[in-house]
C-alpha cells in the first residue's frame, strides 16, 4: 500500500486491477470536487464514474512529461466540458436574499457556500475548470495550462476574467466584500 503514486500509474498501466483500485482511492476526491463544481452535485457521481472509466482506458496514453495529476484533470476538465456542452445547461436563476441575516455562523458559512457555488455556475465552463484548478486545487499556472492545453498567459487572463465575473455574480446574490 505505500507505493508511490508513479509506481501505482506503472502497474495500471499494466493491467494491474489492485493499482487501478489504489490510484481510484488516492485520486477520487480531488476529481470529485472539480467535477462537483464544474457541473453540480447530482450529475458528479456519474460523471466521475465516467472520468475514472476513461483514465482506465487511456492511462497508457499517459506518458509521463507531466505529473499524472495534470493529465488526470485534463481528462475530468474534458469530461466535464463535453457533459455540459451535450446538456447545453442555462445559469441558475438569482437568489432573492434576506437584507438581513442573522442566522448562526455555521449558518452563513453554508450559505456562503451555496451563494459561492451558484456564482461558480454562472461563469463559462472554460472560466470556471481555470479559477477551480487554480483557487480550490491549487494548481501552479504552468500546470493549468499543460491541463488545459492552452498558453501560460491565457491561464492569467482567464483567471483575472473568471474572479471578476465571481465577483460581479455574488454582488448580484447579495453577497458583502
Amino acid at each position: 500500500m505505500g507505493n508511490t503514486l508513479s509506481q501505482i500509474v506503472a502497474a495500471c498501466q499494466q493491467g494491474d486491477r489492485e493499482a487501478q483500485r489504489q490510484l481510484y482511492e488516492q485520486c477520487c476526491e480531488r476529481v470529485f470536487r472539480l467535477v462537483n463544481r464544474m457541473v453540480g452535485f447530482q450529475e458528479a457521481p456519474d460523471l466521475m464514474q465516467q472520468v475514472f472509466l476513461q483514465t482506465f482506458r487511456t492511462i497508457g496514453q499517459f506518458s509521463g512529461h507531466s505529473r499524472f495529476e495534470t493529465w488526470l484533470y485534463r481528462l475530468a476538465v474534458n469530461e466535464c466540458l463535453q457533459f455540459l456542452r451535450q446538456a447545453k445547461r442555462r445559469p441558475c436563476e438569482g437568489l432573492t436574499e434576506e437584507p438581513a441575516d442573522h442566522s448562526p455562523p455555521h449558518a452563513r458559512r453554508v450559505q456562503h457556500r451555496e451563494l459561492l457555488d451558484r456564482a461558480l455556475q454562472r461563469l463559462a465552463p472554460e472560466l470556471r475548470c481555470i479559477f477551480l484548478l487554480r483557487e480550490v486545487e491549487g494548481l501552479a499556472y504552468g500546470e493549468i495550462a499543460k491541463a488545459l492545453e492552452i498558453p501560460d498567459g491565457t491561464v492569467g487572463s482567464r483567471l483575472n476574467r473568471a474572479r471578476a465575473e465571481l465577483r460581479e455574480h455574488l454582488v448580484e446574490f447579495g453577497w458583502d466584500f
